[in-house]
Order: C-alpha cells, then structure tokens, then sequence
C-alpha cells in the first residue's frame, strides 16, 4: 500500500465529512432537503479528496525531502544560520514593537520575526559562498578546506550523470579536486525524469541515482554549485559560460558540447575518451580469442567482441558462426567514437 493511496482514504473521509457538513449548513440555501444536500456536497468531498489529497501533502513532502536531500551541506549550514540571525535580529525589535497600541503591538512582532527570519535565509544561503571564504580566512584556514579540500573544481553535465561511468571513476581514486553538478544541471535531470517518454523518464531516473551515489561516495569531495548565468536559457551553454567564469573543466559524454567548449578555451575531460584509452591494444601479429556472433559488412566477414565491448572484425570469419577461434590481429581503427580491430583466423 503506498503512501499516495493511504493519503487518499484519508483525504477521501475527510473532505466527505466537510462536504457533508457543509451540505447540511447549506440545505436552506439551495432549497433541498438536508439528507439530500449532504449526501451531495459528500460525494463532492470524496471526489475533491480522491484527487487533491497526494498534490498538497504527500507531494509536496516529498518535493522538500529531495531538495533537502540535494542541497550542499555548506549551503544548509549557512541557510539555517542566517535563518537564526534574522530570528536573533527580530527578537531584539520584538519588545519595542510590544509596546505599540493594538493591533499594532499584537501583529508587528511575529510578523517582523517572519520577515527578518526568510531574510536571514536568503542574503546567507545567496551569499554563503563569500560568508564561508571570509570565515575561513578569520580562522586562519583556507576557504578550500570548506569547500572539500581541494582547490581544483570540475563541473559534471546532464549526459555523463545519465552514462553513470563518472560514479566508478570517481571511486577509483583517479580524478583529483571537487565534483560539483550546478543546480541547473539537477532541474534538467529532473524534466527528464518527469518525462512523459519511457525511455527519457528512466534514464533521467537513473541519472538522479548516480547523482545521489556521488553525493553519499566518502571517496571524492561533491558538492552542488547554486550559481546561476542570467540571460542564458540553454543549460548546456549555462555550463560552458559557467566553467569560463569558474575556470574550471568539465567533464562531459556530449560530443557537440564538448567542441563548443573546447571552442572557448574550457578543458573538457570526455569520459568516452578515457574508456578508450584503457580498452586492451592489440597490436597486429598479436593473437587472441574471439567468439564470432554476428555476420559482417562485407562477404565473408565474422563479427565478435572483447569484454569491454570493442568490436573485432574477423575476414572470413563467417564459417565460424557461434564459435570461439583464435585470430591474429591485422590492424585497428582508433578513433574518438571508440576502437575497432581487423583481424583473421589463425592458421592451425
């Protein structure tokens, strides 16, 4: 039984009680008699609660829960602090204004403590990265040590957060400095997780999982950057004007993205790229084997695969349908798409 179907029971019940008592409250009104009336503002009620229950509690619970879960630790910190400094700044007018003729003096407190406490939040959470570098450098400590240790920053995109590679190469140790996913990046992962499109909606989904195990790995420094680039509707040139102004990488699986950044003097770490260059290399007169699954192109040509996935054509590797052979590798294609080799069965 999920939580949206249990919200609806009980919105279902109460929003039929109201209809009813409603009902009854309005029976002289409409002219009906009472039972009458109730038993239709009832059926009313069940139908708005059957609909509207899950869009205004479980729903927006749980849009808070994912933001709260998403937001920069750092962020949360300086949000909650400057929340406390408005209420701190509010309870120092709350006396003064206590003293004013009612209503005043009734109303003005709780709504000064309101406005300072929201106002707290947005000037620190807007500024939090300055307010954490200037604290830092009044204790003695560099601003990086706040920001994960590291003073190097590469920017990740929607596609290699969709690919999911970057979590097992973040793992690895290899990638030194700072993962950060700016907050547009994260909208636009949730669009295509909200997609009406199966396959967009799953490989959203499963780019929002990947964002979450980056966020809990204790092996690379992450974060989430709330900078934003006004005037630029495009999240794809958002990131690349982003990294200009951070001047910072970014790592990428999106090809036309990747030569629009390189175009502007942004580095580009290309994912793709880096699986290729530790797939196996086989150099020509080296042997190996392979399993022929497919025809060829060409007449006569078997088709097989390494483990990671490399293609390996095998001229007149046809007769050897759905079998494992050694071949001899002849030559191979390296290209930024991926590798291929050509290669014929050895001689026995």
């Amino acid at each position: 039984m999920t939580v949206d179907f249990v919200s609806r029971l009980i919105g279902t019940v109460l929003f039929a009680l109201l209809g009813a008592r409603l009902g009854v409250e309005s029976a002289s009104a409409v002219g009906l008699p009472t039972d009458v009336t109730a038993a239709i503002f009832a059926l009313v009620g069940v139908l708005i609660g059957l609909i509207l229950t899950p869009w205004i509690t479980v729903r927006p619970l749980r849009r808070i829960r994912e933001t709260i879960l998403e937001l920069p630790v750092e962020l949360l910190l300086t949000s909650l602090a400057g929340m406390v400094i408005g209420l701190l700044m509010a309870l120092l007018l709350a006396y003064p204004l206590s003293q004013l003729n009612p209503p005043l003096g009734n109303w003005l407190p709780p709504i000064v403590s309101v406005i300072f406490a929201y106002l707290g939040l947005v000037i620190f959470r807007a500024r939090s990265r300055e307010i954490l570098s200037v604290m830092g450098e009044a204790t003695g400590k560099r601003s990086r040590v706040l920001f994960g240790g590291t003073d190097r920053i590469i920017l990740l995109d929607t596609s290699v957060l969709i690919d999911g590679r970057i979590v097992d190469i973040a793992k690895t140790g290899f990638l030194g400095g700072t993962l950060a996913v700016p907050r547009f990046v994260i909208n636009e992962l949730h669009q295509v997780a909200d997609s009406v499109d199966t396959l967009r909606r799953n490989r959203g989904r499963h780019g929002l999982t990947k964002l979450n195990e980056l966020q809990r790995d204790a092996v690379m420094p992450f974060k989430i950057i709330e900078d934003d680039i006004p005037g630029i509707t495009e999240v794809d040139d958002k990131l690349v004007a982003l990294a200009v102004r951070m001047q910072v990488p970014i790592i990428t699986n999106d090809y036309p993205l990747n030569r629009i950044a390189e175009a502007q003097g942004v580095p580009v770490l290309n994912v793709n790229s880096l699986s290729n260059a530790v797939r196996s290399i086989y150099l020509p007169g080296d042997t190996l084997p392979i399993r022929i699954i497919q025809e060829g192109r060409e007449p006569d040509q078997g088709v097989g695969y390494l483990e990671d996935g490399t293609m390996v054509v095998v001229e007149g590797g046809k007769s050897y349908m759905d079998r494992i052979i050694t071949v001899s590798v002849t030559k191979f294609i390296n290209k930024d798409t991926g590798r291929m080799f050509f290669a014929v069965p050895e001689k026995t």
